[in-house]
């Protein structure tokens, strides 16, 4: 009964144990790209990083192979909190890229909302590039892609 108290459901279970797994793993990756130098360089990593990282994580693949209609909320109506931590970090690397002059002038919500969106279409689709074994190409060309994004 404890266990139902406190979360309600299985759904409300798999969506604070998904959080605490994804933001770990956000904070992880924050952690190895912090001693780069450049604003726009982190954006680049932490996306290029946090898309594989994700993309590879057991939970979100057995979420995506048994119940993929349970993320289509987080796709279509609203972002969840692993998502918003994730618009946090980009956002605050987008800020110092502008600051230190790597970022060229930008809106940095709008190109964090851009980022994120990206990041996350290619996050849900990774069982495809995975079949096609095309996964380090499409991150090499996803780190040009915000490279060129956001370069002054």
């Amino acid at each position: 009964m404890t266990f139902y108290r406190q979360y309600g459901d299985l759904s409300a279970v798999v969506s604070a144990l998904m959080t605490a797994e994804l933001v770990g793993m956000l904070d992880e990756v924050r952690s190895t790209i912090s001693d780069l130098p450049l604003g726009r360089a982190r954006v680049v990593e932490l996306i290029g990083q946090g898309v594989r990282a994700l993309a590879e994580h057991p939970l979100l693949r057995r979420v995506l192979d048994l119940d993929p209609e349970a993320l289509l909320p987080y796709v279509v109506d609203r972002r969840g909190s692993s998502q918003e931590a994730a618009a946090v970090a980009i956002r605050d690397e987008i800020e110092a890229g502008l600051r230190d002059g790597s970022i060229r002038p930008l809106d940095p919500s709008t190109a964090t909302d851009l980022l994120l969106l990206t990041g996350q279409s290619i996050v849900l689709s990774g069982r495809l590039l995975s079949a096609a074994k095309q996964w380090d190409e499409v991150l090499a060309e996803l780190r040009l892609m915000i490279d060129g994004y956001l370069a002054p």
